[in-house]
């Protein structure tokens, strides 16, 4: 008996902690006192994508050297507000930051990097990481939620897209975002 005890005692221990590979990874069990429940959020703000004027929030980095169809290749990186409402001057939850570029030279189609950065409440500080196709002339876009920081870490969700407002002329959008994330 008193070595089943001590063979078994010796393969919880060896089991705790095991490393791979040295000192670069290493892998442990985790307790059911370390788990925590999932929490499902849903947020719903307004994006303002301005290319116009003075002070615009996207900034075309990349034209292409020929005029391209449906202005592929076309890249701008962004600093976009993030408010509650769809009007430029209410509150200000956070912004987008990242890259979109016309991605098809078939159809009307942007691919997203941004991260939302949130400013407000028990988000501030917390991001939100979008990389995905939108097919931006749809009625609706749906895109991948693929990750998340502070209040989002292992975030994973969708976001749902919809455009309130475009101005042709000078390319300024106002898109209203409704996500819903899990997160730990």
């Amino acid at each position: 008996m008193t070595s089943f005890v001590t063979y078994a005692y010796f393969i919880i221990l060896s089991t705790s902690f095991t490393t791979i590979h040295g000192l670069f990874s290493e892998q442990s069990p985790i307790s059911l006192s370390a788990l925590q429940m999932e929490k499902h959020t849903r947020l719903h703000f307004y994006f303002h994508d301005i290319q116009s004027g003075q002070n615009p929030t996207a900034i075309r980095i990349v034209r292409p050297p020929n005029k391209p169809v449906d202005s592929f290749g076309t890249t701008f990186i962004t600093d976009d507000v993030l408010t509650e409402k769809p009007e430029a001057s209410s509150k200000l939850v956070g912004r987008a930051q990242g890259i979109y570029a016309f991605a098809s030279q078939h159809d009307s189609v942007l691919l997203m990097v941004l991260n939302f950065a949130f400013i407000e409440g028990m988000y501030n500080g917390s991001t939100l990481s979008i990389l995905g196709r939108n097919p931006f002339k749809n009625a609706m876009r749906e895109m991948p939620i693929v990750g998340g920081s502070g209040v989002f870490r292992y975030a994973r969700g969708y976001a749902l897209a919809r455009t309130f407002s475009f101005n042709p002329k000078t390319g300024d959008a106002v898109v209203q975002y409704n996500v819903s994330v899990l997160h730990y």
